[in-house]
């Protein structure tokens, strides 16, 4: 099953070399890259049709159910799904022949997708859900609009530390106040986590950028010893602490949900979550622009997000979304606002620059 995140590595590999490999790239889509849910009519000249590109697997299941099909019931435009990786997208924007109209990906991927010229610039009087949703202002850009973001933080079995609840990042590298072993994500599951580390070394949250990448791998390597894992996909980290192979792991917010309803003794932590916002774009040279627009704004409604909400732990952009959930529900999501604070946004703009030398730097260091 796919998952809502890009494979970063994968990315960062293919958008070098676009241009060179147009017609590879779209030889590999159309032998299967990009799979389609559901057949629809119309062509060029804005028919009753609109192609939007997502990540398929439950996040896809979820925006069908919450999004495409009242979409359709409310417009009689009908939605086609693409999943299709970055690379051979790109590829086909660059021929000028783009399969899909509108793009639902991370904001990160997105300004990646400007840099190659690959995106409309957007006309924000055509989507009045910007203004009706009150969507943050930092997360609309000339080119997207984040809709919901998904939260990086810690995740623990609550029988392993004799009641003692872990309250940072610092717990989470003090191994002999919280025994036991830990998991982190590997460059192909997310971005680094120095964040993590120099949050448990003392910086501030609201001091942690530009990343003093130097003493952030220092505080990696004083937990190095303790990680039993490295993760590269949603499910892991809740795999390893039900087979308590690990007490802590770093974890996407919401994976743990599925396994507290089967009874697993694990809860999440959410001081110093990392978020990382999800939007939606417009590809450049989409043939159903105008449905592309109107799929956009009807997404982006505060109704909507909370609809997706409740069919996935999606977290809203709008804050008006969460007024239209029930308590339990709203408080299940690490965008409440109870916890909003909590948490911090990722500095694209410092990993755009930084994430291959991290990369590189995080591979070498891993090996030991």
């Amino acid at each position: 099953m796919k998952d809502a995140r890009i494979d970063r590595r994968l990315f960062l590999r293919g958008i070098g070399g676009v241009t060179a490999g147009v017609a590879a790239a779209t030889a590999l889509s159309a032998c299967g890259t990009g799979t389609s849910r559901v057949a629809s009519g119309g062509g060029k000249g804005g028919g009753k049709t609109v192609v939007v590109r997502d990540s398929g697997g439950s996040y896809g299941a979820a925006l069908q159910k919450a999004i495409y099909t009242p979409f359709t019931q409310e417009t009689g435009i009908q939605v086609k799904v693409l999943n299709l990786d970055d690379a051979p997208l790109l590829a086909q924007i660059k021929q000028g022949r783009p399969q899909c109209d509108l793009i639902n990906n991370s904001m990160m991927s997105h300004t990646k997708y400007v840099a190659q010229d690959a995106l409309e610039r957007l006309d924000l009087d055509r989507i009045k859900s910007v203004k009706s949703a009150k969507i943050p202002e930092n997360q609309i850009t000339d080119h997207a609009v984040g809709s919901s973001f998904y939260g990086a933080c810690m995740a623990y079995r609550t029988d392993a530390f004799g009641g003692k609840k872990p309250e940072s990042w610092a717990d989470f590298w003090d191994t002999k106040a919280f025994q036991g072993g830990r998991s982190m994500c590997n460059p192909d599951g997310d971005l680094p986590e120095l964040e993590f580390a120099l949050l448990a070394d003392g910086v501030p949250m609201d001091k942690l950028y530009p990343l003093d990448v130097d003493r952030a791998f220092k505080v990696l390597t004083r937990l190095r010893g303790d990680i039993k894992k490295f993760w590269d996909s949603g499910p892991l980290p809740g795999v390893l602490l039900s087979r308590q192979e690990v007490t802590m792991s770093t974890v996407w917010d919401g994976r743990i949900a599925d396994l507290q309803k089967q009874g697993v003794p694990v809860t999440r932590q959410l001081n110093g979550m990392r978020r990382q916002f999800q939007g939606y774009a417009i590809a450049k040279g989409a043939a159903n622009a105008d449905n592309a627009y109107q799929l956009m704004d009807f997404s982006l409604r505060a109704e909507s997000q909370a609809a997706l909400a409740k069919a996935f732990p999606s977290n809203p952009s709008s804050p008006l979304a969460y007024a239209k959930l029930t308590e339990d529900e709203r408080n299940a999501l690490a965008g409440a606002p109870k916890y909003y604070d909590k948490g911090f946004d990722t500095d694209i703009d410092w990993w755009l620059k930084n994430e291959s030398a991290v990369t590189k730097r995080w591979l070498e260091w891993a090996r030991g």
